[in-house]
């Protein structure tokens, strides 16, 4: 029997999850994929943009806590979970994260996800050749 929560560490486990249900709040961005029997896992992923190592670490450590508190209770069973930082999390008070993680969670269950993301095409490249 697998434990209540295990952390995802392959990439191939979060690219897996992004092909799943997305739900957007201001802090963070919910991800969240049925994984075929292997319990309730999680994952944490915090890109450069939000701020240096020590902003990053802090965001990861806030979302660790609010999974272990939230997850257990609350995630879907079978599913992986990811949760992607967003620029205001770091601000944002730990007590509305909590709220927020939990409206996330349960739209989620409910199979509410916000609609797919619009395809972002190659950063400022054009498809015509035109270099030299």
């Amino acid at each position: 029997m697998p434990p209540e929560l295990t952390t995802l560490t392959r990439r191939a486990d979060f690219l897996a999850a992004n092909k799943g249900l997305r739900v957007a709040r201001p802090g963070f961005v919910l991800l969240a994929r049925p994984n075929q029997g292997l319990g309730k896992r999680y994952g944490i992923t915090v890109t450069k943009r939000i701020g240096n190592a020590v902003v990053r670490n802090r965001m990861k450590r806030r979302f660790r806590a609010l999974l272990r508190e939230k997850l257990p209770a609350e995630g879907l069973p079978d599913h992986d979970h990811v949760l992607i930082g967003r620029e205001g999390g770091i601000e944002r008070d730990f007590g509305l994260l909590r709220e927020e993680l939990g409206a996330a969670l349960s739209r989620a269950a409910a199979g509410k996800g916000d609609p797919p993301r619009k395809r972002r095409g190659k950063s400022g490249k054009s498809d015509k050749g035109g270099g030299r």
